[in-house]
């Protein structure tokens, strides 16, 4: 590992990981909040300084990603992200967090506090789904005439930043196939019932997942919010993310226990509903 000062508050490395090498960095100071990066992200790729505030923001290159080379016999899954997670965090000796995933991250996180409770402590996600694609996505945002291939140019920011940090830029054409591969089934409602954590469904208004799937995920989970961002698609967190990030922070810092939510039979009393 390899450690910035104090002002920076940084540390990144390489780790071995369920036989990868696995790049992640840390920023800020505080409790461990996990980031889990969308599909061709990577540590680096953003970041928020509104969370290092009050946590160690941890962000790894999950296999295949960012600089962690794939293993090209093992294909790639949500669920084997998360295991990748999961691993890491054990290895950093990382007992409880809290986690933002983005996207396909935000699927790991959600299978990571289904099936593992005791690592988590509150979820946020964007752009998650629950799903398989042909229920989760909206078909107003995801139509193609063709679907997209390496060279397209609707990839081209996740190809150039791919190649910008890849240990092989020229193995893009293989991840982009196996990512496009994955076939994500989805998390049973039976699962998503058993997460005892507060969770966050956050989504854009133009997002590739449907609303109403964000809704009906939100009805599965005992203790989960949702948030519409609006004027806002898929890909807010890399054009404006400070729009979603002040929800993400709210959401993270907020007492446990707080002034009920007012209803028409009790009204607005300042101290008592809010």
């Amino acid at each position: 590992m390899k450690a910035g000062d104090a002002r920076a508050r940084r540390a990144s490395g390489c780790v071995p990981v369920n036989g990868l090498q696995m790049y992640y960095e840390i920023e800020g100071s505080g409790e461990p909040l996990v980031f889990i990066p969308p599909a061709f992200g990577f540590a680096g790729s953003k970041s928020f300084p509104a969370l290092t505030e009050n946590h160690s923001v941890i962000t790894m290159d999950l296999q295949g990603n960012g600089r962690t080379a794939d293993i090209p016999a093992r294909a790639l899954s949500v669920e084997e992200y998360a295991q990748e997670v999961v691993s890491l965090l054990d290895y950093l000796g990382i007992a409880q967090a809290d986690f933002f995933g983005e996207s396909y991250g935000g699927n790991a996180a959600l299978v990571i506090a289904a099936r593992h409770p005791e690592l988590v402590r509150r979820v946020a996600t964007y752009a998650a789904t629950c799903s398989p694609p042909q229920l989760a996505l909206n078909p107003a945002t995801t139509r193609v005439d063709a679907p997209p291939a390496a060279d397209s140019r609707s990839m081209r920011f996740q190809r150039e930043s791919y190649q910008r940090v890849a240990p092989d830029p020229d193995y893009w054409p293989t991840i982009f196939a196996k990512v496009a591969g994955i076939q994500w089934a989805g998390i049973s409602k039976e699962e998503l019932a058993c997460i005892q954590a507060p969770v966050l469904i956050a989504l854009g208004d133009h997002d590739f997942v449907r609303l109403e799937h964000a809704v009906e995920t939100v009805k599965c989970i005992a203790n989960a919010e949702l948030a519409v961002i609006p004027d806002a698609s898929h890909f807010v967190l890399f054009s404006e993310p400070d729009r979603v990030i002040s929800v993400i922070k709210h959401f993270l810092e907020k007492p446990a226990r707080r002034v009920p939510l007012a209803t028409a039979v009790t009204g607005y009393y300042p101290g008592e509903t809010r």
